[in-house]
């Protein structure tokens, strides 16, 4: 083992010697930035490597100004990205931001250098406190993740626990373990990407909610985009938990190396099966942790539990439940606070989101569904539906997609780089459907969305924003796409 590998391998806790450590850290965005802060406060010599150049009291030059403060070396701007910083015997390791793939050109160079790579979860999971770490519990999947680790959050606690979602949206892990006031327990949203760069994490629970072609771009094929969700069942202490109705999760449990005694935990939406959970009628129900899973099950929440009285929980949402459930009551969460918490639940913003109902149309926003998975589940939740999409697929395939939604569209209104794509499957599946191109780019294109949309909707109708695809090529985030949405609507509302 070099000495590199030796002094690394010492650093599994926040105790550890970190002093002096030579490390370059890429990205400056939130979880960038997390990461150069923790190891600068821990004596490390940072290097912060960010191709932006930030605008001048923009948030990235703040960061900036603070980190330099702190004692880093930041090189910014163009062309800075290109190479290692300094020569790689002069770095002992490199830290990542999720969003930089293997094969961008700095870290291709440290990877050839034999310098060990790892992303802000593995991190965090190495700056753990010596004792008394709070349990992680992971949740991956293509899509419902958000979702699931916030109602998990929820559920926690509702049981009293001091706890927390963390990860892939929302606060940096590393953030909630370097917290002065210990967490009892972390809910952990995790992308392909972070898993990708995660190398030592062993979770008290994991789920992977489903797997569908996603971010093919980034990790070369749908076979090491699956192989990096996989990595969050690995040294699993105690459940591992998978989706019935979809079998490559359950592959996965089965390859995976977990600690002795873990089990397999499936949810589905039929009547669960042993050590499983599921549905009994409308009701959520357990019949893996509990003492006589052969003859009984724990009720846990109803139907009106998570939408209310007046409503129907679309299928995906429902699933999203019973994985969060799973992996609550792995962790000893009562029933009760089960139900409580999905009480207290509350959906996030831009997933299906009803931003206005007029004349008998509805319109919703599901900018979050940045990929066909998702937006699949949006499409089949409704009858009619006129259809907003387009944006950039990511390597993607649209054709069971568009096959799957065909008999439901009364229209198509498409925007973005990749709308072509989707127009093509929508000639092939749904060649009598009408298909609305919207090639303008500028800040009035969903203007003009919405106006179409509304010329295609009738009453009954819901007008879907689900468009399938990622928003960088024409907005900051889907949340701007989504805001863009619901205010053009609004101003088409306003007008009639």
């Amino acid at each position: 083992m070099s000495a590199r590998a030796t002094r690394l391998s010492t650093l599994t806790h926040r105790d550890a010697d970190w002093a002096g450590l030579r490390v370059v850290v890429t990205g400056l965005g939130v979880s960038g930035f997390a990461a150069a802060d923790a190891l600068l406060e821990h004596g490390a010599q940072v290097h912060v490597v960010d191709a932006t150049t930030p605008e001048p009291e923009s948030l990235l030059a703040q960061r900036a100004q603070i980190l330099e403060v702190l004692g880093a070396r930041l090189l910014l701007g163009d062309g800075v990205a290109g190479s290692l910083p300094v020569p790689a015997e002069e770095i002992d390791l490199v830290v990542t931001s999720p969003g930089w793939p293997p094969h961008q050109p700095l870290l291709a160079e440290a990877a050839a250098a034999g310098i060990p790579i790892w992303g802000d979860v593995e991190l965090a999971w190495r700056m753990r406190p010596t004792e008394g770490a709070a349990p992680w519990l992971l949740v991956t999947g293509t899509n419902g993740k958000t979702t699931t680790v916030q109602m998990l959050a929820s559920m926690l606690r509702a049981a009293g626990l001091r706890a927390a979602s963390a990860g892939n949206v929302g606060t940096p892990v590393i953030e909630l373990v370097q917290d002065p006031e210990p967490y009892d327990v972390i809910a952990v949203e995790l992308s392909s990407f972070q898993l990708h760069w995660s190398h030592s994490l062993a979770p008290r629970a994991a789920a992977c909610l489903n797997i569908a072609p996603d971010h093919v771009d980034w990790h070369g094929s749908l076979a090491e985009y699956t192989r990096a969700k996989g990595k969050v069942y690995e040294r699993t202490e105690i459940a591992c938990v998978y989706n019935e109705a979809d079998p490559v999760t359950r592959r996965l449990v089965e390859e995976a190396d977990v600690t002795e005694g873990c089990r397999a935990i499936g949810f589905t939406l039929g009547v669960p099966d042993l050590s499983m959970f599921g549905l009994v009628e409308d009701v959520l129900a357990d019949r893996a942790f509990v003492q006589d899973r052969e003859h009984q099950a724990a009720e846990l929440a109803s139907f009106a539990d998570l939408v209310g009285e007046e409503a129907t929980p679309p299928p995906h949402l429902v699933a999203n439940a019973l994985a969060a459930a799973a992996l609550a009551r792995a962790h000893g969460v009562p029933p009760v606070a089960v139900r409580e918490g999905l009480r207290a639940w509350q959906p996030e913003p831009h997933r299906i989101a009803e931003v206005a109902a007029d004349g008998g149309v509805r319109w919703i926003d599901d900018s979050k569904a940045t990929n066909p998975h998702a937006a699949r589940a949006s499409l089949v939740a409704h009858e009619h539906v006129v259809w907003v999409a387009g944006g950039l697929l990511k390597g993607a395939d649209v054709e069971e997609l568009v096959e799957t939604a065909a008999p439901r569209l009364r229209a198509a209104v498409l925007l973005g780089r990749d709308r072509e794509q989707i127009a093509a499957a929508l000639a092939r599946h749904a060649p009598d459907v009408p298909v609305i191109d919207v090639a303008t780019t500028d800040t009035g294109a969903m203007d003009l969305v919405v106006r179409h949309a509304a010329s295609q909707a009738q009453p009954g109708d819901v007008v879907l924003l689900a468009p399938a695809a990622a928003s960088m090529d024409m907005f900051e985030n889907y949340g701007a796409r989504g805001d863009a949405f619901a205010s053009a609507v609004a101003r088409y509302l306003q007008e009639e």
